[in-house]
This record gives structure tokens, sequence and C-alpha cells, in this order.
């Protein structure tokens, strides 16, 4: 009974990433959050690993999985991108009004932002994605469209590329100090810079778009379905 229960846990512990990811997100700390999306992303892998080992399945475990996977690679990385949106217009409103930002920080949190909302388009194609995969017996050596895990480390390694003094910036209760402020004005500022494009409202609408559409896309991807730790067992999908 316990063998059987294993990679369940597994993938208990995938839903409960997700759900400590969002709690973070909703704090501002899109760190952790991504790396929660990495952790959950890793009990994913696993837990059909071990049931190929352990040679143990159970519809219970598939069911299981499609809802920890809604939640850590579709509610997540949707919050994500809704608080990244909030974020970028945040920064675009700090880059023209450096005083104005600081006094009206709070205020800005307080205001319903319908654009950012539309982040959680990924939560609906992933969704849809999952659902899909359910019902398709095609998908068994190999993905047709991007798998949710994927789509979700790549959103979340948006707030990863940004500079530690710039997601400081991001804590709704944080306490600026003038070294804060001047090397947040010295990066975004600086010309050629990368973040001019990340930090943008528009470039994280498009990467949303972008995503949304690969998760459901007719596109055939490697999927990672390793039957256990031997390379010979598994070398014939590569």
């Amino acid at each position: 009974m316990i063998r059987k229960n294993i990679p369940n846990f597994i993938t208990l512990c995938n839903l409960i990433c997700g759900c400590i990811a969002i709690v973070f997100a909703l704090e501002g700390n899109l760190i952790w959050c991504a790396y929660m999306v990495v952790f959950a992303a890793i009990c994913d892998l696993l837990d059909g690993m071990v049931a190929r080992m352990l040679k143990v399945s159970s519809e219970l475990g598939k069911q299981l999985d499609s809802l920890a996977d809604v939640v850590s690679f579709g509610v997540v990385p949707g919050v994500l991108l809704y608080k990244m949106i909030i974020y970028t217009q945040t920064f675009v409103y700090f880059n023209t009004d450096l005083f104005g930002f600081i006094s009206n920080h709070s205020v800005l949190g307080k205001e319903i932002n319908y654009l950012a909302m539309t982040g959680f388009l990924v939560t609906v194609f992933s969704a849809i994605r999952l659902a899909k995969f359910n019902i398709d017996s095609r998908q068994t050596d190999l993905f047709i469209g991007l798998p949710t895990p994927a789509n979700a480390i790549l959103i979340a390694s948006l707030p990863l590329s940004i500079p530690e003094s710039l997601t400081d910036m991001l804590r709704p209760t944080g306490q600026f100090t003038v070294e804060q402020i001047s090397s947040f004005g010295s990066v975004v500022n600086e010309k050629n810079n990368i973040y001019e494009i990340l930090l943008q409202p528009h470039s994280v609408i498009a990467l949303t778009l972008i995503s949304s559409f690969l998760l459901v896309a007719p596109l055939p991807l490697f999927a990672f379905k390793f039957k256990n730790f031997s390379w010979e067992d598994n070398n014939c999908l590569l």
C-alpha cells in the first residue's frame, strides 16, 4: 500500500510547492516564487519516473498529477505574470517620476489592474493543454504542444533575470534607501540595457500571448519520460 502511494506523495509535494509559490508571488517575492516552480517541476519529473520504476500506476495518481499541474504550472505562472505586469508598470512609472513613485507606491498596489489580468491567459491555456493531454493517446513518447512545466519554468526565469537591486524595489512594504534608489536609477537608465526591454509591460504581455499559443500549438516535442536512472534504458529517448 505504501509502495503504491509513493508517486502520489511526490505529486502532492508538487502541489504544495505550487501553493507556496502563490504565497510568495502575492507577497511580492517573485524570486522565491520562481524557485518553488523549479522545485515543483522536479517533483513532477520524479513522480512519473518513480511510478515507472516501482511499476505502480492508478487512475487516482493520473488525476492528482493533472490537478497538481494546473496549480503549479497553470495558476502559479498566471499569478507571476500578473505580478510582473504590475511590476513593469511600476518600473515605467518609477523611471518617469522617481519621487512621485515613492510617494504613491502604496496607492498603485490598491488599484484594480485589468491589464495585468491578461497574465491569467496562461492559466486558461495550461488547463486546456492538460485536458488535451489526458484524452490524447498519441502523447506517450512525445508531447504535442509545449509542456506546462517547461512553460512555467520559462515564465519563472523572467524575475530571475532581473538584478537584485531592482527586485528589492518590488516589495510592497519595503523601505527604500538612498543607495537602492541610486542603484535602481543607474541600472534602468543605462543605455542599450536589456532591462529597457524586459521591464516593459508590453514585453511581458507578449510573452504571455506567445507562451499561451505554444501550449496548444500542434508541435511535437521531446518528452522527458525516463524509466529509471540508467543510461542504457533511457538512451533510446534521445
